[in-house]
């Protein structure tokens, strides 16, 4: 790879240091599938993603959102402190009360915005028991499982969060649709979708599966839940893919549902595509008790969180007719070179006060790239 800018590896950095009472400290070179492990030895968990190689750094700069979430709240919300080294060399420990405006910062707006971020510490909270949900199936009417997912899902008692993700189904040698019709490109009926639910409670497995079953009566449908209990975290991770290697991924933030004629088009548009997914993250709970500038993290009071991913047209397509109904607000970890203003997307209302923490800490933006503050 070629590139004019300067790349740093850290994964040399990779100490993890739990205290008696329940702190956390990690080298930034630190990955979820090195630190759930040690951290449940411990007896200790944090909120955190799913992939064994995604960085712990990384994630919690732009936030960090994952299946305990609505339980515990974003990765960034449990960081107590973190060391970072500024653009003169400056090595600085911040966090409430040493350099309070760079801490403020780096909890969701820290990723290359004002230094090398080092080292963090974390308060952790008690290794739970989890029970385990999932379900892929053939669905008949997914306007209806969107529908019912959407009012449901963000609803839900904290300790559970069920994510839905509705995919293509293009079977080898079937041939494709256009969206236009027609032609000898398109088969005599649309092709089913793909529905796939994961998700995780601390309720039980009984009280999970009560649960569950009121998304299915909702729905419609006859919803192959497979609901599985006394789980432990590296467990259940291990269970679950990483981060998909799409073509294209864009992202936003909903603070109320899909309207009926933005989902049908949205899902006419996926149907009889070779590829292409739907994500839909659910969040409310405890990422949305934290007001939206006590951290640089601005998307609290949000529904959900929908991904488009697959190839550039699609998405791009997908992305726009489901923008009709955002909020324009993006996840900060899932960058977006389309965006026509970035900033303002990843950081809403918490842009001021961002960009004079960058002009303290990088006037002269050594730490620079193209949707920088």
């Amino acid at each position: 790879m070629s590139t004019a800018d300067v790349i740093l590896e850290l994964k040399a950095l990779d100490a993890i240091t739990v205290a008696s009472n329940g702190v956390v400290e990690l080298g930034a070179g630190v990955v979820l599938g090195t630190l759930y492990p040690a951290l449940e030895a411990a007896g200790r968990a944090i909120p955190a993603g799913c992939g064994p190689t995604v960085g712990i750094a990384g994630l919690t700069l732009g936030g960090g959102i994952g299946l305990l979430g609505r339980m515990y709240g974003l990765t960034c919300d449990r960081l107590l402190g973190a060391q970072v080294v500024l653009a003169d060399g400056t090595v600085v420990d911040c966090d409430d009360s040493h350099e309070p405006d760079l801490f403020w910062a780096l909890r969701g707006a820290g990723g290359g915005q004002f230094g090398i971020v080092t080292a963090l510490r974390f308060e952790t909270v008690p290794a739970p028991e989890l029970t385990r949900v999932t379900a892929s199936w053939a669905v008949d009417d997914a306007e209806q499982l969107v529908a019912a997912w959407q009012a449901w899902s963000p609803e839900t008692p904290d300790e559970l969060t069920i994510n839905l993700t509705i995919t293509a189904v293009n079977p080898p040698g079937r041939p494709q649709a256009s969206l236009g019709g027609g032609g000898p490109q398109s088969p005599a009926s649309p092709r089913p979708l793909q529905a796939v639910v994961v998700g995780a409670s601390l309720l039980g497995e009984r009280a999970t599966r009560g649960l569950v079953r009121e998304l299915a009566e909702l729905a419609g449908d006859d919803i192959p839940f497979e609901v599985r209990g006394g789980m432990r975290l590296p467990e259940l991770k291990q269970s679950f893919n990483g981060p998909a290697d799409d073509a294209r991924i864009r992202s936003e933030f909903f603070d109320r549902s899909l309207s009926d004629p933005v989902l049908a088009e949205l899902l006419q548009r996926l149907k009889g595509r070779a590829s292409g997914r739907l994500s839909f993250t659910a969040m409310g709970g405890a990422y949305n008790r934290v007001s939206s500038d006590a951290t640089a993290f601005a998307h609290r009071g949000v529904r959900f969180l929908l991904e488009h991913a697959g190839t550039p047209d699609w998405v791009d397509a997908s992305w726009a007719v489901a923008h009709r109904d955002g909020s324009g607000r993006v996840y900060p970890n899932f960058p977006d070179p389309a965006l026509a203003d970035g900033p303002s997307a990843y950081h809403g209302v918490n842009l001021s006060r961002l960009r004079a923490v960058k002009q303290a800490y990088d006037p002269d933006r050594f730490f620079d790239f193209p949707q920088a503050l």
